[in-house]
């Protein structure tokens, strides 16, 4: 089988790199829609922030508890599970800051001012100067959790930063200084994480009950399996080819909005 012909090789990201490599961030916050979104989304670049000082801040959305194929799983135990889950992965990209959940059924969430409130909040107490997060207008998305998660991030910002939004919180207003948008049809910024793909990796293999089901090695998989370095070599595919676009070995890519 040639290379052309394999499935596991990503196309090339199409894309016209208009920014690269923000200059690293005092503080940052990914918000994801559930357990391990953001470890895919951005892992790598959180990882380099946060080798170079960055505060790293992680908020998930939903409870995960429907990230599982086993129809007799105990529900409670799954979500207790997903947040050890989480905890250890943000720990093993060297996050120091905060990782919140917001506890929605997964599934369930919905983009309302109950939320957007609770998004809002969370970016004003962590007061972040980028913020990392799903596109909410990527097209085909079938996924409401992470079409929503997207509008949650895109409107807490705005009411983050404006002052007559929730005053009830007691709150100092907060503007973060960009957005990057992961998973993005038209992204235009790279960020180069050469040398940043083990640490990713290492977040991806804290979500242990994802095994099966997110990542696809089956159930019996180990973190020495073949189907593990087959996960793994899909991962290193995926950052390989967004490289490709800015010359670099492995890039994670964004849309970027700096006008926030």
């Amino acid at each position: 089988m040639t290379e052309a012909q394999n499935p596991l090789t990503p196309a090339p990201i199409k894309m016209v790199v208009a920014s690269s490599n923000l200059p690293t961030p005092e503080r940052a916050l990914a918000v994801g829609a559930h357990p391990d979104d953001v470890d895919f989304g951005c892992g790598a670049t959180l990882a380099k922030w946060a080798a170079d000082g960055c505060e790293v801040h992680v908020l998930v959305c939903t409870d995960g508890s429907k990230g599982t194929w086993d129809p007799n799983a105990d529900e409670a135990e799954l979500i207790a599970t997903r947040q050890v889950e989480q905890r250890a992965a943000a720990k093993a990209l060297g996050a120091t800051g905060q990782v919140g959940f917001l506890g929605w059924s997964d599934g369930e969430l919905e983009s309302t001012l109950v939320q957007r409130e609770q998004v809002a909040r969370f970016i004003r107490e962590t007061r972040p100067n980028v913020v990392l997060g799903h596109d909410p207008w990527k097209r085909h998305r079938l996924h409401p959790d992470h079409r929503n998660a997207g509008w949650l991030t895109t409107d807490g910002i705005v009411a983050a930063r404006d002052p007559k939004f929730f005053p009830d919180q007691g709150l100092p207003h907060h503007r973060p200084d960009r957005l990057l948008l992961w998973e993005a049809d038209e992204p235009d910024h790279l960020e180069d994480v050469t040398g940043f793909l083990d640490a990713k990796f290492a977040a991806l293999m804290a979500h242990e009950s994802q095994f099966e089901s997110t990542m696809k090695t089956g159930p019996d998989a180990t973190a020495n399996s073949p189907e593990m370095d087959a996960f793994r070599a899909r991962v290193e595919g995926k950052l390989g080819a967004a490289g490709q676009a800015g010359g670099v070995t492995h890039a994670e890519v964004f849309k970027l909005i700096d006008d926030l």
